[in-house]
């Protein structure tokens, strides 16, 4: 039970430093000095990086599912609910703007290394694809659901990774109300979400 919280220090701050500087050049030695651990305890944790990789995606993925299922309960239907997925791109314009998207980032570092992970940190991708899927189907677009919420999906991430390339964030603006814009037109003829 004392391990809890010396455990969850690492895997945030591992998070944190495989988003910033990228799974391969992230060392163990930089999580350990970030979370102001020996090198021993360090390994006390974790034995290897794959291990550590394993850890951080499941707390993506936890904290992502907890963020969908808080838009379910404030969102008030689901035009609402998708219009905070669009939105989430402001929230984070900062980090986004150095960093670039950091599932898409991720996903795509561990794929260019032929990752055994890669499978399962496109998972967070899944997790959103399906949710926006359920949202469109609950707006009357039950034929398109799956392809409007691939869409919406590349279209965000296309924002972001060109809001990472040329750090404008009047793009990001710009671009989160074209897809608000364009999101109306999909539940305009739907009942009053």
């Amino acid at each position: 039970m004392n391990d809890a919280p010396t455990r969850q220090r690492i895997v945030e701050a591992a998070d944190q430093l495989f988003y910033r500087q990228g799974f391969e050049h992230t060392s163990f030695a930089h999580i350990a000095e970030v979370v102001q651990i020996s090198r021993g305890n360090f390994y006390y944790h974790f034995k290897t990086k794959d291990q550590l990789l394993n850890a951080v995606i499941h707390a993506r993925i936890a904290n992502t599912q907890i963020m969908l299922d808080q838009w379910e309960v404030e969102g008030e239907g689901p035009t609402e609910r998708i219009r905070s997925f669009i939105k989430i791109l402001l929230m984070n314009q900062a980090n986004i703007q150095h960093y670039g998207c950091p599932v898409g980032t991720l996903c795509s570092e561990l794929a260019k290394l032929n990752h055994g992970s890669t499978e399962q940190a496109n998972t967070l991708f899944t997790l959103f694809r399906t949710w926006l899927h359920r949202q469109f189907t609950l707006i009357g677009r039950h034929d398109d659901a799956d392809e409007l919420a691939m869409h919406l999906l590349a279209r965000s991430q296309g924002v972001a990774t060109l809001a990472n390339a040329f750090h404008d964030p009047k793009f990001i603006q710009t671009e989160v109300n074209h897809m608000l814009d364009w999101l109306q037109t999909y539940s305009q003829s739907s009942t009053p979400s």
